[in-house]
């Protein structure tokens, strides 16, 4: 009997977050997203020309435009705009290096009142901490990986 009634509470429950959800469009989010994330590499390919025609080399360009975008992705987050483009670009502004930027700053701007000790630093990674963590093992595991694959060949 206590079963039957869960199940209804369940079911009534369910129904009830499906009435609040707002549906989305796959395409229109779609587009978004690649429209979104298409003009910020318009605007890494526009500091790469820039910095290629002050003549930095072809190997230490990229350096370059890492940095100005990681920036730029913190600056706009610490301005409230990057929040504003990601609501409606999705992904389109998460997988860019910007999005990285935004996953650091983000959690330390929401957390600075309890001070830069346990509120900025400590939280600062919560978001970007795993992302960097598996990131850093993975590549680590493909490396040994990749080395043993070479030394059995030879």
């Amino acid at each position: 009997m206590e079963k039957r009634k869960e199940n209804e509470i369940k079911n009534i429950y369910q129904q009830l977050v499906q009435k609040k959800v707002p549906q989305s469009s796959l395409i229109k989010d779609a587009i978004f997203a690649f429209v979104v994330g298409g003009l910020i590499c318009d605007v890494g390919q526009f500091f790469m020309n820039l910095f290629l025609s002050f003549g930095i080399s072809k190997d230490d360009v990229g350096y370059y435009v890492a940095t100005v975008m990681v920036f730029l992705g913190a600056f706009l987050t610490g301005l409230g705009v990057y929040d504003n483009i990601g609501k409606y670009a999705g992904a389109g502004s998460i997988v860019p290096i910007t999005g990285f930027a935004n996953s650091i700053v983000s959690p330390a701007m929401e957390y600075k009142r309890e001070g830069y000790i346990f509120g900025v630093g400590s939280k600062m990674f919560v978001i970007a901490g795993p992302i960097l963590v598996y990131g850093i093992s993975s590549s680590i595991i493909v490396g040994i990986i990749y080395y043993l694959v070479k030394m059995l060949a030879r």
